[in-house]
């Protein structure tokens, strides 16, 4: 692998992660705890207090750059109480010694703060060699102190034994464990491994068409490859395995996103012009350009042209030009 095909740009793993986090988090506390489904009432629906996290972080501590991927959630248990969970998640490579230390002063600030008893998680994604520490403690004389938290690190399993869980984040956790190995493995093989991963999610049968899409988004994110040709294969390939039916998903996905790029720079030019005339230049503007990219894409994947008409609302003849 040459220097040109080792790099690759910079990717924000804790956004990515927070957000699918966040979508799964009934699969994460199922992953989590066996008995997740008599603990906790998922049907009442989860609350995420990003705002009551931020406010036991100084900033000073947050303009270390590093704390993005951390969750505060708001859950019902069976017995109709609240509790609250803070999931900690340590971003791959990281070793900080000081680590249990920090979690510990999170967990104390929101029971200082809110005077509610938190549940606390430690998901650590780095690779085999990374430090996950479980407690807390110390002492002075007769005075001591013990914290421990649930801790889980990325390898505690095996790929053979994520891949039979039938749990979403099981496969959240392979896609992480396969990160690691993006500057080790030639992109082809890296392809197929993310191929063998939407594929068995796909083969659940488990899941809605968007959270299904979602994942896939994110995996194809998260295990970032550069070849346009491997990554059209891809396209294809999950357009083919689930016999068409996620076609249009795909196109209303990308549809949604440049539609809502298009409104921000739409409001953004309406700053001058006027918000309300901004907004309906930008939808306007990316709906025409939502509409060839997908075109594009699609044509190069070989999909009938009447068909990518019929999905984007561009004309045949606009489609053959391209």
């Amino acid at each position: 692998m040459d220097a040109m095909q080792r790099f690759k740009p910079a990717k924000k793993s804790d956004e990515l992660l927070k957000a699918i986090f966040e979508e799964n988090f009934p699969d994460f506390l199922r992953f989590m705890y066996p008995d997740a489904d008599a603990i906790f009432d998922l049907q009442r629906g989860l609350t995420f207090m990003d705002k009551e996290l931020l406010e036991i972080i100084p900033d000073r501590e947050r303009k270390k750059g590093k704390r993005m991927a951390d969750l505060l959630v708001k859950v019902f248990l069976r017995d109709g109480t609240e509790k609250w969970i803070l999931v900690h998640t340590e971003i791959e490579g990281g070793n900080d010694h000081g680590f249990s230390h920090r979690i510990f002063q999170y967990h104390y600030r929101l029971l200082d703060r809110y005077r509610v008893p938190v549940e606390t998680i430690a998901v650590f994604t780095g690779d085999r060699g990374q430090r996950r520490p479980t407690t807390y403690s110390y002492s002075v004389f007769r005075t001591s102190l013990e914290f421990r938290y649930l801790s889980y690190q990325i390898f505690d399993h095996s790929e053979r034994e994520l891949l039979v869980m039938d749990n979403i984040f099981a496969y959240i956790v392979l896609a992480c464990q396969k990160s690691l190995q993006e500057d080790k493995l030639p992109e082809e093989e890296l392809a197929e491994q993310r191929s063998t991963i939407a594929r068995t999610l796909i083969e659940t049968n488990k899941y809605s068409k968007d959270r299904i899409m979602s994942f896939l988004v994110f995996l194809k994110s998260f295990l970032f490859i550069r070849d346009k040709e491997i990554n059209s294969k891809f396209d294809q390939y999950i357009y083919q395995v689930t016999g068409g039916t996620i076609e249009m998903g795909v196109i209303e996905t990308i549809k949604r996103q440049e539609r809502e790029k298009g409104i921000k720079t739409g409001i953004e030019k309406g700053i001058k012009t006027g918000i309300e005339k901004g907004i309906e230049q930008g939808v306007e503007k990316g709906k025409r350009e939502e509409a060839i990219a997908i075109a594009l894409e699609f044509k190069k994947m070989g999909l009938p042209i009447a068909d990518i008409a019929k999905g984007t609302g561009l004309s045949i003849e606009e489609i053959e030009k391209l």
